[in-house]
Order: C-alpha cells, then structure tokens, then sequence
C-alpha cells in the first residue's frame, strides 16, 4: 500500500452510486468517521464529498441510471482524458460516457475494460482528487476482480503505462516502481451473474474491530479478516444498500 498522493495514471478518487446516499452517508460516517461537505459541488444534485480530517476523501452519490448497479467505481487520474478515451477504444475497452466537462473541476469518462469492469478517467482541473491516501478512512488500495487475467495485463499497461509485479496468485498494479493495487482472478467462488469490477480498499487502524461494526451497522461480511503473506490484515465487506468495499490495515506493506 504505497499510494500517498495524486499520481497521473493511477487511481485518484472514487465514488459510491447507491439507492439511498443519506443512509449510504450515514453508515460510512459511522464506520469510518467520514464528515459531509455538500458544499463542494454545488449544483450537481446530491452529489457529497466525504472528508477525513478537512480533506476529501470519497463521494457518495445517487445512481443516475436505474440500471446503474449499487457500487464503488475507481476513478484514474489522466493528463488527457479524450486521448485516454481514445487508447481505450483502440486496445478493446469501451466509452460508456463520451469525456464531458465537470464545472471547472475537471473533465470526465465512464469507460469499461474489454471484460467489462467500469471505470472513471478524470482529468483533474481544480479539483484532482483525493486529498489524503493510505491513512484511517482513505483509499489506499484498488483491485481489478476479472474473468480475463491475460486480457486485463495486456488491456491496463497498454493505455495506463502500467507495469506488473508478477505473481501466480496475485499481481500486483505498479507505475514507476509504487504499487498500488491488485488483480483476482474471478473462478467458481463468485456467482456468475457477478460482474468483473474494481473494489477500492480503505485504510483503517484495526480491521478486525472494523469488520464488527459494519456488521453491528448493518453491513455484510463477504471475506473476514485475514492475514496476507504481506504482513498486513485485510477484509471485504458490503454496505447496508449492496455495494462492496474492501478494507485494509493502514501503513501496512505488501
């Protein structure tokens, strides 16, 4: 867990779509001590930043879509989200959302790998990102869950510039040396009609009492927490209104 700031190329933010934010907003509150900043974006709905310690942090936001799923969804920081959107469609991905201005914070895509998992570019303007990383309550780790492991190490390098630390049981996302997140492949533990997706990770000083209290607030448990060979301890849970996150133990390496 290395990422400390915004790096262009690498995961910078991340958003919640849920059916309901002001119970979204209030689990997250409770779990990780997050506070609301409706002030942030004015104009765009009920789109919330959330602040640890005065700085940003994530968004909880409603779905704008019916058919959009109650989920996290990484946002990758870019230079130039137009020529990303363009290297997308020419390696296989695709654009869901044509790059589209933001106010004056930045500029946007919604666009899918070739095996389907939806992520944001931002190309930063006044705004670029998470204010905080790998600290209680903050992003700190993202994971690409895929059905097609070859086609996503060939896909994220190829448009992101990537590299890969290899492993037969978990690679791991690198950019000039720094990890930053991970890759599992999906087998038969996970039900078909599960999409590939990518899950951020939030850093928190003790798992384990995390994992009770999102229970204790109503969350599910989908993986205890557990040890890895890295040192540090790590957890996936699911929020009152269905979307999956995964939590890790802050500072730890691996």
């Amino acid at each position: 867990m290395k990422q400390t700031s915004v790096t262009t190329n690498t995961p910078c933010w991340t958003e919640l779509g849920t059916s309901d934010p002001p119970a979204a907003r209030a689990f997250y509150t409770e779990l990780f001590g997050w506070q609301e900043d409706h002030s942030a974006r004015p104009g765009d709905g009920d789109y919330t930043q959330m602040l640890v310690g005065g700085a940003p942090v994530a968004a909880i936001t409603p779905r704008y879509a019916p058919q959009q799923p109650i989920a996290w969804t990484v946002c990758i920081a870019v230079a130039d989200a137009d020529a990303t959107a363009a290297r997308i469609k020419e390696f296989g991905g695709r654009i869901l959302k044509d790059p589209t201005d933001a106010f004056d914070f930045g500029r946007f895509s919604v666009a899918a790998d070739p095996s389907g998992a939806v992520f944001i570019l931002w190309q930063g303007r006044s705004f670029k990102g998470a204010g905080v990383f790998n600290e209680p309550g903050s992003l700190g780790w993202a994971e690409l869950l895929t059905r097609d492991p070859s086609g996503s190490l060939a896909f994220y390098p190829a448009v992101f510039g990537w590299d890969v630390a290899p492993s037969e049981s978990y690679p791991q996302w690198r950019l000039d040396g720094r990890d930053f997140g991970g890759m599992l492949t999906m087998d038969d533990r996970f039900p078909p009609q599960v999409a590939p997706h990518w899950l951020p990770y939030f850093a928190a000083v003790d798992v384990d009492d995390t994992v009770s209290r999102a229970a204790a607030l109503g969350g599910d448990v989908l993986m205890p927490a557990t040890g890895t060979p890295g040192g540090r301890r790590i957890a996936v849970l699911r929020d009152p209104q269905g979307a999956a996150f995964g939590v890790y133990t802050a500072g730890a390496e691996g």
